[in-house]
C-alpha cells in the first residue's frame, strides 16, 4: 500500500512499493526476563450496539462508538489505555538496561545511504545519520569517496521538533534544483517545496500545496522549464471527506505563481485513483501510470512534445511499470497473460503512439520481473526469487548478459544508472549484512563496493541465515527465512519471533535490522515467511492471496508456525508473531483463527474489523485488494476472516500488543480500539494492551519514538517468552 517505510524518501517512483508499516516496525529487537507480572486493572468498556444487516446477514458491533477518533469520550478512552499499558510495560524490571541497549543500537553513528540519484553527474542521496531524528538529503561529489558530501537538506532545521518529514525527493533534470514533499507528524500530507541546489535555499514561490496525501501517496516529474505533479483537492474545493481522493495532474513553471499553475489531467480519473509520474532524460516526453487504489490495475498515459496525453494502455492491458530510456524509446514492465511479466519496448515516434507498436524484447522467465531499468545498451532486470532476488541483464536486443553478482539470500535494490552509459548503483543488504552501495562496473563485468556502506553494531558472525520451506493447508510450499545462531539446538525451546506480511503483490525481501543483534544473543529466532498475497513468485502468487482468497495468507502463515514447532526449533509457548499495517491484519486473523498456538502477539497500525475498513478513506482505496461489503460475495469472503468479528468469549487468547498512531492516515486507529475493547471483555486472562503515538503509519516517525517503540515491543516480548537480555 502505497510507499515503503525505507523508501519514505524515494524519487517518484512509477508503481508502488511496499507497505507503511513493514520495514519500520522493528520487527525484532531485544528485551528483559519477568518471571511474573501484575496484569493492570481492566476497566469495563461500554458496550453500545449497533445492528448492521448484510445481504441478510446481522451483525452487532457493540463498539461502533470508539470509531469516532475526535470524540472526547473517545479521546479519553484511549489515554485511559494509553495509562494502563504504560503502567504494565513501565514496572518490568531491566527496562532501563534495555532502553540503553536500544538506544545505542539505534543511535548507532554508523551511517547509512539509500535511493541514489544521479542528474548529469550530480549525485544525490538520502542518509540516514543517527542520532538524527529524520533522515537528510545529501549531495555526492563521488561514489568512490566520502568526501564533498554536503547536506541539501535536514528536516531538523525546519522543525527541531523532529516531527517533519521527507514524503519523497526528485531532483530537476539538470541537478540544479530538487523538489522534496514535506508532512508532519505522520500524516503524509505534504507541500512540495523547490530548493537550489547550490545555496540550499528554498526557492520562493514555487511551493505547491498537497501533493502527497497518505491515501493516493504523491508524485512529481520536471521538464525542462518546470514540473508535472500530482494535486489532491483543497480545503473548500471539495468536502472534507473527499480532500484525500480526486487526485489530478498538474503542471507549475518555476519562478511562476502556482495560481497559474495548468491541469493536465485527472478530471475523468476514478475517485481512488493514483497516479505515478515520470519523464524522459530530455523533459520532453512524461507518462502517468494510473493506479486503480492498491490493488495492482493501472491505466497508462503518454505526453507527447506537442503537449498532448495519449490514453496508451488500459487495465486489461496489465502494464505495471514504465521508464524511458536512451533510445528514443518507451520500456513496458507487462502482466497481460505472463505472471512473472515480459518487457516490451514502444519507439517514441509522435502521432504513432499505440500499444500495438510495441515489441517484446524480454520475454517472461522462470522469476518474476518487478523492476526494468535501462541503461545505454542494456537493460538491467530486478527479479523475485521467492524473497531474495537478482538483478539480471540483457542487451536492448534481447541477448543474455548475466547477472550482477551478490551473495545468497540478500535483496538488491535502489538500481540507478550513474555516469551515463550502462554503470549502475546498487544497494545490496542481507539480514546479517548491512546495506551497502555498490558499483558494477558494465564493462568489466564487475561489482565494486563504495565507501558508503553502513556497518553492523555487533559482530553477527556466530549467526546464519537458513531457508526452510513449509507445506500449507493446501499444498503450497512457502519459503521460510531464518535467522539463528550456528549449531542452534532443536529442543523445542527456542524462543521465536516469526513474522510475514501476504499482500498488495509486496515482496518481501531480506534486510538488516541494526537492533537485531539483542534478540538473537538471548538465545531468539528470527523468521520471515514469504506468504502468498506478496509478489515473490509473481502475480499469481499476489492472486492467490487478495479478495476472496486471502484466507490462503492466513493458512500459509499458521503452516509455518506449526512447521517450527513440529521442528523443534521452537513450542507455543516460546512463539510469538509481529506484524504491521497488512501484516498487523495478519496478526489478528492468527490471534482468532489460532490462540493456543502463539503466546504473544504484537500488531503494529493493523487492520481487524474487515466489514468497516472501507469507511476510512485509505480502506476506499485497498478494496481493490480485499473487497467490499456492497458486494455479496466480497462480503462472505471477509466476514469469514475479519479478526473483530471472530473475537469470542471465554476463549483464552495470546498475551497482546497492540500499537498505533493516532495520526495514521492509512489504516484508522479506530481498528485497534474496537479489537483491543473486544478482546478484553472476552475473558481472556492474558494481558490485551494499547499503546497510541502522536504518529502516522510509521512513515516520518522521529527517531526518539521509534527507540520508545522498540523499548515497550520487546520489553512485551521478553517478558511472555522467559528472555533475558545478554
Amino acid at each position: 500500500m502505497k510507499r515503503s517505510c525505507l523508501a519514505v524518501c524515494a524519487a517518484s517512483p512509477t508503481e508502488p512499493q511496499p507497505p507503511v508499516m513493514f520495514p519500520v516496525w522493528r520487527w525484532l529487537i531485544c528485551g528483559l526476563f519477568l518471571l511474573s507480572a501484575v496484569l493492570p486493572t481492566r476497566a469495563a468498556t461500554p458496550k453500545r450496539p449497533v445492528a448492521d444487516e448484510y445481504f441478510g446477514t446481522r451483525i452487532v458491533d457493540d463498539y461502533r462508538w470508539l470509531e469516532a477518533g475526535n470524540d472526547p469520550t473517545v479521546q479519553q478512552w484511549s489515554d485511559e489505555q494509553n495509562a494502563r499499558t504504560r503502567a504494565y510495560l513501565d514496572a518490568l524490571p531491566g527496562r532501563p538496561e534495555l532502553a540503553k541497549r536500544l538506544t545505542e543500537l539505534l543511535s548507532d553513528q554508523a551511517p547509512t545511504w539509500f535511493n541514489v540519484i544521479d542528474r548529469q553527474g550530480v549525485l544525490f542521496a538520502m542518509k540516514m545519520q543517527p542520532p538524527k531524528a529524520q533522515p537528510l538529503l545529501v549531495g555526492l561529489k563521488s561514489l568512490d569517496s566520502l568526501e564533498g558530501e554536503r547536506v541539501l537538506l535536514d528536516p531538523l532545521t525546519l522543525d527541531p521538533s523532529g516531527e517533519t518529514a521527507m514524503d519523497f525527493f526528485v531532483p530537476s533534470l539538470d541537478g540544479k534544483c530538487v523538489a522534496v514533499s514535506l508532512s508532519r507528524k505522520g500524516t503524509e500530507r505534504g507541500d512540495a517545496h523547490v530548493y537550489d541546489v547550490a545555496t540550499g535555499q528554498e526557492l520562493a514561490g514555487d511551493a505547491v500545496p498537497a501533493v502527497n496525501t497518505g491515501t493516493a501517496g504523491g508524485s512529481l516529474a520536471w521538464t525542462a522549464e518546470g514540473f508535472f505533479y500530482t494535486r489532491h483537492p483543497l480545503a473548500g474545493e471539495r468536502p472534507k471527506a473527499d480532500l484525500g481522493f480526486y487526485q489530478r495532474v498538474y503542471f507549475h513553471k518555476l519562478g511562476t505563481s502556482t495560481k497559474a499553475d495548468r491541469y493536465e489531467l485527472g478530471k475523468d480519473f476514478l475517485r481512488i485513483a493514483e497516479n505515478f509520474l515520470t519523464s524522459s532524460a530530455d523533459g520532453q516526453w512524461a507518462a502517468d501510470l494510473v493506479q486503480k487504489g492498491d490493488g495492482g490495475e493501472y491505466e497508462l498515459f503518454l505526453r507527447s512534445p506537442d503537449g498532448a496525453w495519449t490514453k496508451l494502455a488500459t487495465y486489461e492491458d496489465r502494464i505495471v511499470q514504465v521508464r524511458f530510456g536512451r533510445d528514443a524509446a518507451l520500456y513496458l514492465l507487462s502482466r497481460k497473460g505472463t505472471p512473472n511479466g515480459q518487457v516490451l519496448r514502444l519507439p517514441l515516434v509522435p502521432g504513432q503512439l499505440a500499444l500495438a507498436q510495441a515489441k517484446v524484447v524480454v520475454p517472461e522467465g522462470d522469476a518474476a520481473i518487478e523492476e526494468v531499468l535501462p541503461a545505454k545498451t542494456r537493460l538491467y532486470l530486478a527479479e523475485q526469487l521467492g524473497g531474495p532476488n537478482r538483478v539480471r541483464m540483457v542487451a536492448l536486443s534481447g541477448e543474455a548478459l548475466g547477472t550482477i553478482p551478490a551473495p545468497p539470500v540478500t535483496a538488491l535494490g535502489g538500481l540507478e544508472g550513474v555516469g551515463g552509459e550502462d554503470d549502475v548503483v546498487v544497494s545490496i543488504t542481507g539480514y546479517l549484512s548491512p546495506p551497502g552501495l555498490f558499483r558494477f562496473a558494465a564493462k568489466e563485468g564487475q561489482l565494486h563496493a563504495t565507501p558508503y556502506a553502513a556497518k553492523s553494531p555487533a559482530d553477527l558472525s556466530a549467526y546464519e541465515v537458513v531457508r526452510q520451506e513449509c507445506v500449507s493447508k493446501d499444498g503450497t510450499k512457502v519459503p521460510l527465512n531464518i535467522v539463528c545462531r550456528k549449531g542452534l539446538k532443536f529442543d523445542g525451546q527456542n524462543p521465536t519471533l516469526l513474522t510475514g506480511y501476504g499482500g498488495f503483490g509486496i515482496s518481501i525481501t531480506p534486510r538488516f535490522n541494526p537492533a537485531l543483534p539483542v534478540w538473537l544473543e538471548a538465545g531468539g529466532v528470527f523468521v520471515e515467511a514469504n506468504i502468498r498475497g506478496g509478489g515473490e513468485f509473481g502475480e499469481t502468487w499476489h492472486q492467490q492471496g487478495m479478495l476472496h482468497h486471502k484466507q490462503n495468507v492466513f493458512d500459509d502463515f499458521l503452516a509455518a508456525a506449526r512447521w517450527l514447532v513440529a521442528h523443534r526449533y521452537t513450542s507455543p509457548d516460546k512463539l510469538a508473531i509481529e506484524g504491521g499495517s497488512n501484516g498487523g491484519l495478519l496478526m489478528g486473523a492468527a490471534l482468532t483463527q489460532a490462540p493456543d498456538l502463539f503466546k504473544a502477539v504484537v500488531a503494529h497500525v493493523g487492520y481487524f474489523d474487515m466489514l468497516r475498513f472501507e469507511v476510512a478513506p485509505n480502506g476506499v482505496f485497498n478494496t481493490t485488494e480485499y473487497g467490499t461489503v456492497k458486494n455479496e460475495a466480497d462480503f462472505r469472503a471477509l466476514a469469514a476472516y475479519s479478526p473483530y468479528q471472530h473475537v469470542k468469549d471465554g476463549t483464552q487468547y495470546p498475551a497482546v500488543l497492540f500499537l498505533t498512531g493516532k495520526n495514521d492516515p492509512r489504516v484508522d486507529p479506530f481498528h485497534s480500539r474496537k479489537m483491543v475493547a473486544h478482546l478484553l471483555a472476552s475473558g481472556t486472562k492474558q494481558p490485551v494492551l494499547l499503546r497510541t503515538a502522536d504518529t502516522g503509519h510509521g512513515i516520518g516517525t522521529p527517531l526518539a519514538e521509534r527507540i520508545a517503540q522498540a523499548v515497550d515491543t520487546d520489553a512485551f516480548l521478553f517478558q511472555q517468552l522467559g528472555m533475558k537480555a545478554k
